[in-house]
């Protein structure tokens, strides 16, 4: 990597702030999302090289390509002693950017697109918890808006409905965690730090109530974590949105239930309608886009499309972006959808949280890959409409979230 990278993983912090007064240093605020479908890498080792000094730092020219590069480097899914330095460092050199460089950032969205104002979340990693906290995981997101109302909806109905225990917040994607400290300066604990928070701080009794929809691979990951403070605490992890996964596509349960009437009701009437029923006889369909996994819990989306079906929703229709399992590939939903008849498709997110995957991969219209755009391709339809809004912003939703944790109290006080 190039000097001028090793040296921003190195100086100080009086250096960070000389380099950003080099060139232009207009501000511009939020960018995107999603770790998803990212793959582990290890973070930038500390360098060696001694500091630069602050008079060099205001000497060196700060190109596109090295803020690139300092984007690159923190792309990644574990934290390291640099990751913080590394951020700050990405943040410096690309305020340091005139308004034309900035603009030939490959990355550029990184920093530059807006979605909405940071300082009105709250991260949830205050000291003094006390003796009993409630712990919120969450996969997290970069886009603020969507971080306030979904996220944040789920942490304060558990707050105000469990006001003698202390509601704390951790994310388990850490290339999310990188994005929110580089771009806004915002840092929120990865659950490692967040259960050594809870350790420092004395905490006896710890429920951690998983965003997760389902037992799928973070919630597998977020078990495994606990493990090493199980003799610190006594820790019980309350069930994902979705419960517990059944043994094939026909095992349904009332969490799923639950969940289907709510996002079903609330797309209705964001749609206009008065009811499902109404909404299919004008010809309308409703698909909900959920992410997809190769992990066996898969057969959760499966299971929701039996729910709909067993529930009359005949126009409701269920969809991954990563087309896992099969059945839920986005061609294959627009097909299922083309032999129901429908002339008008509402298409809307499946997912706690409404950041990339929703804005980007559902909705985006400039996308030729975007579901938004392969229905309009498919030739079949003639109106295509969205909805962004995660599941985290339903109420309904989020007392299901509440009614989870309070069974998971329950056997902590029981």
């Amino acid at each position: 990597m190039k000097s001028f990278v090793k040296y921003f993983a190195a100086t100080a912090i009086a250096a960070l702030l000389a380099m950003a007064c080099v060139g232009c240093a207009s501000e511009e605020t939020p960018a995107t999302d999603d770790a998803a479908t990212t793959s582990e890498q290890e973070a930038p080792a500390a360098t060696s090289e001694p500091a630069a000094t602050t008079e060099e730092a205001a000497t060196t020219e700060v190109t596109p390509e090295d803020v690139d590069e300092l984007i690159a480097a923190i792309q990644v899914q574990e934290w390291t002693e640099t990751t913080a330095d590394d951020c700050a460092a990405a943040k410096a050199a690309w305020d340091a950017l005139s308004d034309d460089q900035k603009a030939q950032v490959e990355e550029g969205d990184y920093f530059a697109l807006d979605t909405g104002d940071a300082s009105a979340d709250d991260p949830l990693n205050q000291d003094g918890i006390g003796e009993n906290e409630i712990l919120v995981v969450s996969f997290g997101t970069s886009f603020n808006d969507s971080r306030v109302a979904d996220i944040g909806g789920v942490e304060r109905a558990i707050q105000a409905a469990f006001p003698d225990w202390s509601v704390r917040r951790a994310f388990t994607a850490q290339i999310i965690l990188n994005h929110i400290m580089a771009r806004d300066g915002e840092a929120i604990d990865n659950v490692d730090q967040a259960l050594q928070r809870a350790a420092d701080n004395g905490v006896k009794n710890l429920v951690i109530q998983p965003t997760h929809l389902m037992h799928g691979a973070e919630y597998d990951e977020l078990v495994e974590a606990t493990e090493a403070y199980a003799d610190q605490m006594n820790i019980v992890i309350a069930e994902p949105l979705l419960g517990e996964v059944g043994a094939d596509a026909t095992v349904i349960n009332d969490d799923k239930k639950a969940v289907a009437e709510a996002v079903v009701a609330e797309a209705v009437a964001q749609a206009g309608y008065a009811s499902v029923e109404e909404m299919d006889a004008d010809g309308a369909a409703l698909v909900l886009m959920g992410h997809g996994t190769s992990h066996e819990a898969n057969v959760t989306y499966s299971q929701m499309q039996t729910t709909m079906d067993e529930l009359g929703y005949k126009n409701v229709f269920i969809g991954t972006v990563e087309g896992e399992p099969e059945e839920t590939e986005c061609s294959v939903v627009i097909g299922e959808v083309e032999k129901g008849g429908y002339s008008t498709v509402w298409l809307r997110p499946m997912m706690v949280v409404a950041g990339d995957h929703a804005n980007n991969d559902m909705a985006d219209p400039e996308d030729p890959e975007s579901w938004v755009s392969m229905f309009t391709d498919a030739g079949s339809f003639e109106n295509i409409e969205t909805q962004v809004m995660g599941l985290g912003e339903i109420p309904a939703v989020q007392e299901l979230y509440v009614a989870h944790t309070a069974a998971a109290l329950e056997s902590i006080e029981g």
